[in-house]
């Protein structure tokens, strides 16, 4: 069985080929004040490494990080012992560490594992998410560790099941701190596995630590190297000044971060910050991230006693905003009772009496389904504060108004100033959303995590007004076959509108003007091949009789109506992935609605969908 360290580059789809599963959003834990009491949680170790998906199929094995980035090559001593698993395939989720004399994770000791001695990096196992083409996802979190724990040896060489024990919490955290552990996380024992933050899984940490943007650095009297870091966090999608870290350095880790600052360097301050503090500062481009312990944060928003652990891969500085802890009553609350909303009897579509209130429970029941594709996204929202007839209107900034469960991730735009772009991920930031007048969300074809790098191609398949929906559905079976001759993977998504979306996920690789060339291209060749039944061109008086493949979706900051959004036009419809087999015989893309919720959550978790929306691929050559 072959890593993909040693599988020849360029085009690859695991679902068509029957390869490992591929990448899916991971399940994320909220920040917590105190350890939830009760047997309904089940209590493991806070581990200090690399979250990692393992994927194993077809001959062949991967590794992801929790942003989607294939790192295979960095884990393949885990894949190794991956590859002997007695399954026909699995996709596991974990955290890739390496533990020191006493037993103890040590992100430290993980980077400098990863430049020079790989073959020391254990993998501890904790949760299961497919097994032999079953998606395990919607079972008990009970039964799917007792799934994982069958199928993990007891002496393998790197793979290790991650225990865990039931109730008494607060005692787990105590030793734990006392051994000078991370922290415990929580888990209900009953709970489904949820790619977003659900609140089902939270966590207790011993000591406050996290990611910061370096922005700078201070120099030193004593050496050529700098004296401290400059840190920086963003805070309502701008970047502030978060204070100096000047300790956890060893000698060749000063030597190597600044030969890694060297290039980032510029003129102008990175952020306003006290003159007193850093003076003489170097100031960088904000491109790195570091993890830091400290004790606490100062009223002015800076760290006291901060470390230096490390510099960090695997999450984009643009994705970094300040932890707050929340009250553990807090934790597995349903949605609907944390948000309130107001005027729920308000009509909000005329033309069927459907209400504010019907619209918020609607978002509340499928949040669970649409928070993996529609959370941690920059997203846009259509605001319809009296109703889908009356004046509506695209969000996409915000300076703070919808209140913190409604979050901010910087972006620069073309005249590099940033702005903050708004995004969700929990089932709060929707019905939030939705208290705020929101109908429809439409989100970026990238994550938080690496806003430059697509993980979706996304087209439009856009009717002229004279054309019925069966010449849509022939068109969308044409595009299909068109992307799976040069290797690509699709699933449609009927709009809620009057078209239908061919989305092809992608590893999250490319960056954006690549794609947008990729997308611009194949356009142009389906229209130049078919001339008489679709058309590439802006002008609407080009498309007349003709499909619009609309390709403007793939370029930087353009933003696509998300799985599972109502839309803003009468009867409430319901944007919703389906199959190509049902693509044969659905009657039009608005056939799914407001009141189909029950109906939609159960198709997600339908064998038929299961898969949906994930395939292990990049682009091809075009």
């Amino acid at each position: 069985m072959k890593t993909s360290a040693s599988v020849a580059r360029g085009p690859r789809s695991a679902v068509s080929r029957g390869g490992p599963p591929p990448f899916r959003p991971v399940q994320l834990a909220q920040l917590v004040d105190a350890v939830p009491a009760g047997d309904r949680w089940l209590h493991e170790m806070k581990y200090d490494g690399y979250r990692t998906l393992v994927a194993v199929g077809g001959g062949e094995t991967r590794a992801y990080t929790r942003s989607g980035l294939d790192w295979s090559e960095r884990f393949e001593a885990i894949l190794s012992e991956v590859a002997k698993l007695k399954v026909r395939s699995a996709l596991i989720d974990g955290e890739a560490v390496v533990l020191d004399g006493d037993g103890r994770s040590s992100f430290q000791a993980l980077q400098g594992a990863l430049k020079g001695a790989p073959g020391t990096i254990d993998y501890f196992a904790f949760d299961l998410l497919e097994l032999d083409g079953e998606d395990l996802t919607d079972l008990p979190l009970l039964e799917r560790k007792e799934r994982l724990r069958a199928i993990v040896p007891e002496d393998s060489l790197h793979l290790r099941y991650s225990e865990h024990i039931r109730g008494n919490g607060e005692k787990l955290l105590a030793s734990f701190c006392s051994a000078n552990l991370e922290g415990v996380i929580s888990k209900l024992a009953t709970a489904k596995y949820v790619g977003s933050r659900s609140g089902s899984w939270v966590k207790t940490k011993c000591i406050k630590r996290q990611e910061f943007v370096v922005i700078g650095w201070t120099p030193s009297d004593k050496s050529r190297t700098f004296r401290s870091l400059i840190l920086g966090v963003h805070e309502n999608g701008a970047l502030r000044y978060a204070g100096k870290v000047g300790t956890g350095f060893n000698t060749a880790e000063l030597l190597r971060l600044m030969e890694i600052m060297a290039p980032l360097e510029q003129k102008q301050p990175t952020v306003q910050a006290p003159r007193a503090e850093v003076r003489g500062a170097h100031w960088l481009k904000p491109k790195l991230v570091a993890e830091i312990a400290y004790t606490e944060m100062t009223n002015e928003g800076t760290l006291r006693h901060p470390s230096y652990l490390g510099l960090r891969e695997d999450k984009k500085p643009e994705a970094v905003v300040l932890e707050v802890e929340a009250p553990v009553a807090s934790a597995a609350v349903p949605a609907a009772t944390r948000v309130k909303i107001s005027n729920r009897d308000r009509v909000i579509f005329p033309e069927s009496s459907i209400t504010k209130g019907e619209l918020a429970d609607y978002y509340a029941a499928v949040a669970p389904i649409m928070l993996p594709w529609c959370g941690s996204r920059p997203i846009s929202l259509v605001r319809c504060p009296q109703g889908r007839a009356k004046k509506c209107f695209f969000q996409k900034h915000d300076a703070g108004s919808f209140g913190d469960t409604v979050k901010h991730v910087g972006i620069l735009e073309k005249d590099g100033h940033e702005e903050p772009y708004l995004f969700v991920d929990t089932a709060d930031g929707l019905l939030t959303c939705v208290q705020m007048g929101t109908i429809e969300f439409h989100g970026w074809g990238a994550r938080i995590e690496d806003v430059e790098k697509a993980d979706r191609l996304v087209f439009d398949l856009d009717p002229d007004e004279g054309l019925d929906f069966e010449a849509v559905r022939k068109a969308a079976f044409h595009f299909r076959d068109i992307l799976k001759s040069i290797g690509l993977e699709t699933f449609p998504m009927a709009t809620g509108g009057k078209g239908i979306h061919v989305i092809a996920p992608l590893v999250p690789k490319a960056e954006w003007p690549e794609v947008k060339d990729f997308a611009h291209r194949l356009a142009q060749a389906v229209a130049q091949s078919d001339p008489d039944n679709f058309t590439a061109a802006l002008p609407k008086v080009q498309r007349k009789g003709r499909i619009f493949v609309d390709y403007l979706r793939n370029q930087r900051g353009a933003t696509a109506v998300m799985p599972y959004s109502v839309r803003a036009r009468p009867e409430a419809p319901v944007g919703a992935p389906i199959t190509w087999k049902e693509m044969e015989t659905i009657p039009k893309p608005s056939h799914f609605h407001i009141g189909d919720a029950a109906e939609l959550v159960r198709r997600a978790a339908s064998k038929a969908l299961s898969g949906w929306g994930r395939a292990d691929q990049v682009l091809p050559d075009l």
